[in-house]
């Protein structure tokens, strides 16, 4: 091997190298613990219908579903929905810890995991924001 060979062959393996430093370091080890502030909710209707706020709903319209069994969701006054999931894998369902808070206006505090747009948090304590001005819709 020339010269030339023995070299381009060092580069190769130092930008391999710190390709793969880059890619440990813009990865946190960590998801984040946040608290985020929302309206329990089906998904489906604020996504569809951008009449629904986190504090606009119609509580027929939201029963109905959940009581259909549409997924639920929290969705924040900046539109944001984050979805539920636990902090174990396999994953178990969220839905009954979601149920006592639908249609209520909630502080969650949790692990955030964001994957392209798609919010998703593993709650770890929930509790109604009583204080939140609803405009509820019969």
């Amino acid at each position: 091997m020339n010269l030339l060979g023995i070299w381009l062959l060092v580069l190769a393996s130092v930008t391999v190298t710190l390709a793969q430093q880059s890619a440990k370091d813009s990865s946190p080890s960590t998801p984040p613990k946040v608290t985020i502030e929302g309206l329990v909710r089906d998904i489906a209707c604020p996504i569809q219908n951008f009449e629904a706020t986190a504090t606009h709903y119609s509580k027929k319209c939201l029963n109905e579903c959940a009581h259909n069994g549409a997924p639920l969701g929290i969705l924040t006054e900046d539109g944001d929905i984050y979805v539920p999931i636990s902090d174990q894998m396999p994953d178990t369902d969220q839905r009954q810890k979601l149920l006592p808070f639908v249609g209520k206006y909630v502080q969650v505090s949790g692990v955030v995991y964001d994957r392209k747009g798609t919010r998703a948090i593993a709650i770890g304590e929930i509790k109604e924001m009583k204080d939140v001005h609803l405009t509820v819709d019969e």
